[in-house]
């Protein structure tokens, strides 16, 4: 008679071998799925044209402002809106807007800031000078107007 022992325990180990395969799969499933973007831009932008540009160095100083007709008219109306960050502000809010991206910044950078203006073609020029006002009071003297075209190099 022979003996035959009865397994009284399930084996409980699970296999990791293929563990670090699936991992990797994972992440590069996400990497390339995920999608990197700063803003949604709520108005239209039709940029200009240039003749001659120059390059930033510090992309980190520069904060952005959209002017054009509001995507979602129903909503928003068909005057020109201004866009900061992700939001829609009013001329009066522009203030506000440039003490708190100052304040994104460190003390020494504070007043190299940028305000980068991207307005639609076919937005009238009073518009952007009651911008310009607001950002003068606002002592955000850098402006920059965003147009399409080749970069000089100097």
């Amino acid at each position: 008679m022979s003996k035959f022992k009865k397994k009284t325990k399930a084996d409980t180990n699970i296999p990791t071998s293929a563990l670090p395969d699936i991992i990797f799969m994972l992440l590069f499933f996400f990497m390339v799925t995920t999608v990197l973007r700063e803003q949604e831009i709520l108005v239209e932008q039709k940029i200009p044209q240039a003749t001659q540009l120059q390059k930033l160095q510090k992309k980190t100083l520069i904060s952005y402002l959209y002017i054009g007709k509001p995507k979602n008219t129903s909503l928003y109306g068909s005057e020109p809106r201004i866009q900061a960050n992700d939001v829609l502000i009013n001329t009066s809010d522009i203030i506000l807007w440039v003490n708190q991206e100052k304040d994104n910044l460190s003390e020494a950078e504070r007043d190299q800031i940028t305000i980068s203006l991207k307005a639609d073609r076919d937005v009238k020029m009073g518009p952007i000078s009651d911008i310009q006002f607001e950002l003068r009071e606002a002592d955000a003297r850098k402006l920059m107007y965003a147009s399409v075209g080749k970069v000089e190099n100097n």
